[in-house]
């Protein structure tokens, strides 16, 4: 390797330290507006809780290699909370192959917590905002979504006031893909679930994304390999190739725009679903402005799309003050 390239690598490893650093500091500027938007109307906590160990340990003779994954998780109650009261609790792992449960769903979360909804958000392994090593914990569709089902379970075992009989789970895009593989996992933790334009077939998304995309996923602390050279992994981690494993009563969403998850993924979804004779409710929104986030934003229109969404939750739910 010439001087020159020696000194190309290194800028290129100095510049992702300085990116990790940034979402560090992005993540603590964030934790404070959590508390500026909705302090007004509810409790807002930070745990740490563990997940199972990693997948991947490369040395696992050192000490602590196959200790379980430490993560941090929120906790949003409403702020009138009645102890000696039970309420029901909405799981909601956040989007993004990389990223973290942030203040853009303010809006959201508040209109769960006015409802009478507990809200359980967990910063899975591989979320940003907690340096390199978490972030190259990621387990893209396995074991990052038993994080997930971890921050249900820690909040059914050690709060009174969690109906254990009363657990929804609700994401949008990776999110989305949690839900599902929760669901399909665990059917028996959750009463209904909800998945907004979840990315749903690994193998379909590896074809019609970019190099640099699928490049992530082959990176030797993720996947480790390429959809052309284990197909069959790809499929075990999409929602759309676990269909037969649905029995939990299920909403999805999807937009004919999506410039992220392409509605074909979402499609595939259904039809697996219809082809395994599943019970399911779905809409295929057409060309509804918002793109990927169409039901996330706040417009009219993403409000009225949010509150068939509630009332599908609260059917099963039974929150004390549903939306009408």
């Amino acid at each position: 390797m010439s001087e020159s390239q020696k000194i190309v690598e290194e800028l290129k490893v100095q510049q992702e330290r300085l990116m990790h650093r940034l979402d560090v500091i992005e993540k603590a500027v964030d934790d404070v507006l959590w508390h500026q938007w909705l302090g007004d109307v509810c409790q807002i906590s930070k745990h740490r809780i563990t997940g199972p160990p990693p997948r991947v340990i490369p040395n696992p003779t050192a000490q602590g290699a196959s200790n379980p994954v430490v993560f941090h998780t929120y906790t949003f109650t409403p702020k009138e909370l009645d102890e000696k009261k039970r309420y029901p609790l909405l799981v909601f792992p956040h989007g993004g192959v990389h990223s973290s449960m942030d203040s853009d769903y303010h809006h959201i979360i508040r209109e769960l917590v006015q409802q009478g909804y507990i809200v359980v958000a967990p910063e899975y392994r591989g979320s940003t905002g907690y340096g390199k090593r978490f972030y190259e914990l990621i387990d893209y569709g396995s074991v990052e979504s038993e994080d997930t089902y971890a921050a249900r379970n820690w909040m059914v075992e050690n709060f009174d006031y969690v109906d254990p009989k009363r657990v929804g789970i609700m994401g949008w895009s990776h999110g989305g893909m949690h839900t599902l593989m929760n669901i399909f996992d665990h059917p028996d933790a959750y009463q209904c679930a909800f998945a907004g334009v979840p990315v749903s077939d690994l193998v379909a998304r590896m074809g019609y994304k970019t190099q640099e995309y699928r490049d992530m996923y082959s990176a030797g602390y993720h996947i480790g390999k390429t959809a052309y050279e284990d197909v069959n992994e790809y499929r075990r981690r999409s929602p759309a190739w676990n269909a037969e494993k649905l029995k939990t009563p299920l909403l999805i969403h999807t937009n004919t725009i999506d410039e992220d998850v392409n509605v074909l993924e979402v499609e595939h979804l259904i039809k697996s679903l219809k082809a395994a004779g599943k019970e399911f409710e779905y809409t295929i929104f057409k060309d509804v402005p918002g793109g990927h986030v169409f039901d996330r934003i706040e417009t009219k229109k993403a409000k009225e799309i949010r509150l068939q969404i509630y009332r599908f939750l609260a059917k099963y739910l039974k929150p004390e003050k549903p939306l009408q």
